[in-house]
């Protein structure tokens, strides 16, 4: 049985056409049928390269043009070629304009960027999750805002809340006696908050966390001289490495992320791009 490639034409990115080819071919669980997005085509001899490899590797295609000029063309040669094709969006944009008696604007991917936003949030939240607590540190030097510091000192809670409104966060902790990791100082200074906060209240903070978690051995981990060391250490990397101090001591995580906003604002002329949280009220 040959199983053929799906290519998926767009105007945009493919986005819209590969979620709608996927949530079919789900339905087929036993098979694996390859899908390639041919995105970002406007002009004819984008369409013909596109309906070209799909001749020659016996696929089809299937395509959410909303241009109807250049769907007309990706028809018509998809129909020359003989190559097997499923139109998304055509009949119904055609029934439409009739019922309407009005013309669609046909602007590529404009669903997309009419929920830019939404869609940054997403992602964002995504980032974050997976650079949490030092994972994937290879991809830190793609964050926003990177947080640092030891432990319950509030730096994942603060991560989510920035990504809810589509800021790209990874956080690093500083274990005590452990050189924090190289990629840490490979991202730009102005972007990396070192969270500290009063030695009584991070005491508190974890005997609530060692009365969640059970039975280990706490013994440092609620030692107050030792939690004492651990923040005085990781105030001298804040400052050897030129890191922005952010004191969250009885702090709620509204107050600290507004702070870091306005510094990563003010220093990279970010105005439209994200808003700030206070607006959100």
């Amino acid at each position: 049985m040959s199983i053929p490639n799906i290519y998926i034409v767009s105007g945009g990115k493919g986005i819209t056409g590969e979620a709608v080819v996927k949530s079919i071919l789900v339905q087929f669980p036993d098979f694996k049928v390859p899908t390639t997005i041919e995105s970002d085509i406007h002009s004819k001899d984008q369409v013909l390269a596109a309906v070209l490899k799909a001749k020659n590797n016996n696929s089809i295609i299937v395509h959410t043009m909303v241009n109807k000029g250049m769907r007309i063309i990706l028809t018509n040669l998809c129909k020359e070629y003989n190559v097997p094709h499923f139109d998304l969006m055509g009949p119904l944009s055609d029934y439409l304009t009739t019922e309407l008696g009005a013309e669609p604007i046909q602007v590529p991917g404009l669903y997309r960027k009419i929920n830019q936003d939404y869609f940054d949030r997403v992602a964002a939240i995504e980032f974050s999750l997976a650079t949490d607590d030092g994972m994937n540190l290879n991809n830190i030097i793609h964050a926003d805002i990177v947080l640092t510091g030891v432990s319950r000192t509030g730096k994942t809670p603060l991560s989510i809340y920035l990504a809810l409104f589509g800021w790209k966060v990874a956080n690093v902790p500083i274990i005590k006696d452990i050189q924090p990791p190289d990629e840490l100082f490979m991202v730009d200074k102005l972007r990396v908050f070192g969270l500290t906060i009063d030695v009584s209240n991070l005491f508190e903070q974890r005997k609530r966390r060692v009365a969640q978690m059970g039975n280990f051995n706490s013994e440092s981990y609620l030692d107050i001289r030792t939690i004492n060391k651990e923040l005085l250490a990781a105030d001298d990397i804040f400052k050897r490495r030129g890191f922005t101090v952010i004191d969250v001591t009885n702090k709620p995580v509204e107050s600290s992320a507004n702070e870091i906003i306005h510094f990563i604002q003010d220093r990279f002329a970010i105005e439209d791009r994200k808003i700030f949280l206070s607006e959100t009220e």
